[in-house]
C-alpha cells in the first residue's frame, strides 16, 4: 500500500525536515516487507490566498484517486499507536493500493474535504503546528511499520 502524504505548505531545510526525511526513510526501510510504502510527500500550496477552499481544491488535485482519504484533525479519533498500525493494516489487507495522509494549513482542512475523510485522526485536543504535525506523523508510520513488523521500537 502507498502512502501519501498530502500536506499544505513547504517544509523547508532545518530540524524539522531532518527528522522527516529520516522516519519516511525508516518507514520505507522497514514497510516494505509488509507490504507498506513507498511513501511520498506532495506539498500543496495557495499563493492566491484563497484560503481553506482554495487549499482542499490543491489537495483534492494531489490525492491519488481511489486512495483511502485519512485526514489529520483535531476533531478526529484518538488512538494507540497499535490501533493505528492495525487501522493500516486493516486497509492494506483489504486491498487498500494508496493511503492519503492529508495535513491542511494554519487554519486546519476545509469541513468539505474533512467530510471526504475516509477517516479523521487527531493527535490529542491540543492543536498543533502544521511542521510538527508532518513530524509525528511521519514517526507514527514508522512505528506502526515497526510494530506490524514486531521489531522492539515499540515497547508499550
Amino acid at each position: 500500500m502507498r502512502v501519501h502524504l498530502c500536506v499544505v505548505g513547504r517544509l523547508r531545510k532545518g530540524p524539522e525536515r531532518e527528522l522527516v526525511d529520516d522516519y519516511l526513510k525508516r518507514f520505507d526501510k522497514t514497510g516494505r516487507a509488509h507490504g507498506l510504502g513507498p511513501v511520498s510527500v506532495l506539498e500543496v500550496e495557495d499563493k492566491k490566498g484563497g484560503g481553506m477552499a482554495a487549499e482542499a481544491a490543491l489537495l483534492r488535485k494531489a490525492l491519488p484517486t481511489g486512495a483511502v482519504l485519512c485526514c489529520l484533525d483535531e476533531r478526529g479519533a484518538v488512538v494507540t499507536s497499535p490501533e493505528f498500525s492495525e487501522r493500516m493494516a486493516r486497509w492494506r489487507d483489504t486491498g487498500c493500493q494508496d493511503l492519503a495522509l492529508v495535513i491542511g494549513g494554519a487554519d486546519g482542512i476545509d469541513p468539505s474535504l474533512r467530510a471526504e475523510a475516509d477517516f479523521l485522526l487527531s493527535f490529542g485536543k491540543m492543536v498543533w503546528p502544521h511542521m510538527l504535525v508532518r513530524v509525528m506523523v511521519a514517526e507514527q508510520l514508522y512505528r506502526a511499520a515497526s510494530i506490524l513488523a514486531g521489531t522492539p521500537y515499540h515497547r508499550a
